[in-house]
């Protein structure tokens, strides 16, 4: 059948061989300390904090409280990422929130999670970023005006193309790929900390004067403000979707969290300090790109090295979101709730190539129907209300299954903290400013009922997709695999 059948084994510590006898097919362990804190901090720095600071600022109403909102998100991405690794030295699978989901909660949730995930909420995170890239990577051939929308929606299709084409071939060039682009975006954003640390030695500190003075108070003008510094350092769990691919997971997963988002939290308040020091609020609430407006400012004839630098990073964040992403489906499609082929890697270079390339598929739809216009809010609308869901089951383990192994545990009360945010940041917009576009992706998440209990619960399925799965097996080189169970 296309869509496998499971034995009804200990969600916690289940296996399953497909080989049955044979030499077994797995994705290799080939993600070390240095790739996993690249995968974290590369994604995590993409076109947010070059494109975000105006919107936070916007939102809170003065500079205090908007580096006090980008000191709590990343105080918050931190207590999610720690929540996090012990869920993974728990679950040692890959899969993210999707596998602790169906560990957890069982199938329907997880189903539900899935079919957001792989259809809606990657392919647009995705998009937008390439989006965001194609911007700042044409706009230098369009000198004194806006960059033409086919221009830039053909860059970003060949940035997704590109990225398919590394990621399949072989996961140590992906993640080389990302060790250079996070080092590139590091340096970028040194620049800019050391411009701005310079400014302020020359006593430009007129933006921190009276900081709190006009501070917005409304519960939906800060959620929103959350959004918007939340979706800068999303990208904190993606290490969690590539568990068995990891050397040693119970030791690398939390070290490398405990590296990775202190430093992209320094990074992140040092360039806003810069921001700050380089414009007046007025200026930096009216810069379409707060970091070109800051090179333009600073760096002078050299201000082209920022949009490089934008260039740049989003590129090496586009590859972490696509090589994880690409991981929710072809897990979720191994645990039989997407079609079987997404499942399958390629037999030489043992990379989820077919679950890549449907990513990538999606991916380019999402490009060529849409723009970057609100996506964040969105975005970050359907994350919360997932990661309050698995962060909830965190809690349940630790409270009624506290003889579970794990080699790593967290205090009891981050995950509350993370928990109670989880409920503000889904509930606060809702509440404060109801939006119809919300109600539409409330719908679209209920929408996957009418999948799951045709094709998953009572397993209804049509003839003609075994000999579709045949074919794209033979085509793509691509053969069943096996979890791994560390």
């Amino acid at each position: 059948s296309i869509m496998r059948e499971r034995k009804a084994t200990d969600p916690l510590h289940s296996s399953t061989d497909l080989s049955e006898g044979k030499e077994k097919l797995r994705l290799k362990q080939e993600v070390g300390l240095i790739s996993s804190v690249s995968l974290i901090a590369g994604t995590m720095i993409g076109s947010g904090i070059f494109m975000s600071p105006e919107w936070v600022l916007h939102h809170m109403g003065n500079p205090a409280s908007s580096l006090l909102i980008w000191a709590a998100c990343g105080l918050l991405a931190m207590f999610g990422a720690l929540s996090y690794a012990e869920l993974g030295t728990i679950i040692k699978e890959s899969g993210g929130e999707y596998i602790y989901i169906l560990r957890i909660f069982g199938s329907f949730p997880a189903f539900i999670f899935a079919y957001t995930s792989v259809i809606l909420v990657r392919p647009a995170g995705l998009a937008a970023v390439c989006l965001s890239f194609a911007e700042y990577a044409i706009a230098p051939f369009y000198p004194g005006c806006s960059s033409p929308q086919v221009a830039v929606k053909c860059t970003a299709a060949a940035c997704i193309l590109i990225l398919a084409i590394i990621n399949s071939l072989n996961v140590r060039l992906a993640t080389s790929v990302m060790n250079i682009f996070t080092a590139a975006k590091l340096l970028a954003l040194l620049v800019i900390v050391v411009g701005g640390l310079v400014l302020l030695a020359k006593g430009q500190t007129q933006s921190f004067q009276n900081g709190f003075q006009g501070t917005t108070a409304g519960i939906g003008a800060v959620g929103v403000a959350f959004y918007q510094g939340l979706w800068s350092y999303d990208g904190w769990n993606n290490l969690n979707y590539v568990t068995e691919e990891l050397r040693k997971p119970e030791v690398t997963l939390p070290r490398a969290l405990m590296i990775a988002i202190p430093l992209v939290t320094c990074l992140y308040l040092l360039v806003n300090v810069s921001y700050l020091a380089a414009m007046t609020p007025s200026e930096l609430l009216s810069s379409g790109a707060v970091a070109v407006t800051w090179g333009d400012k600073v760096l002078g004839s050299w201000a082209w090295l920022i949009s490089l630098s934008v260039a740049l990073s989003t590129f090496g964040s586009s590859n972490g979101t696509f090589f994880s992403g690409g991981r929710v489906c072809y897990i979720a499609a191994r645990e039989g709730h997407l079609p079987d082929i997404l499942s399958m890697a390629h037999v030489r270079r043992l990379t989820p190539s077919p679950a890549l390339l449907f990513t990538s598929a999606m991916s380019l739809i999402m490009i060529i129907s849409g723009s970057f216009t609100s996506i964040v809010n969105f975005f970050s609308f359907v994350a919360w209300l997932f990661y309050g869901m698995t962060i909830s089951g965190l809690l349940y383990l630790k409270i009624k299954k506290p003889e579970l192994a794990r080699s790593y545990k967290v205090p009891i009360i981050i995950p509350i903290i993370v928990l109670m945010a989880a409920v503000y940041l889904v509930l606060a917009p809702i509440i404060d400013q109801p939006q119809t576009e919300i109600l539409y992706i409330v719908l679209f998440i209920f929408s996957g009922i009418i999948f799951y209990f045709p094709l998953v619960r009572f397993k209804y399925h049509p003839r003609f997709l075994q000999r579709v799965t045949l074919h794209l097996q033979l085509l793509l080189e691509v053969a069943p695999t096996t979890r791994d169970a560390n």
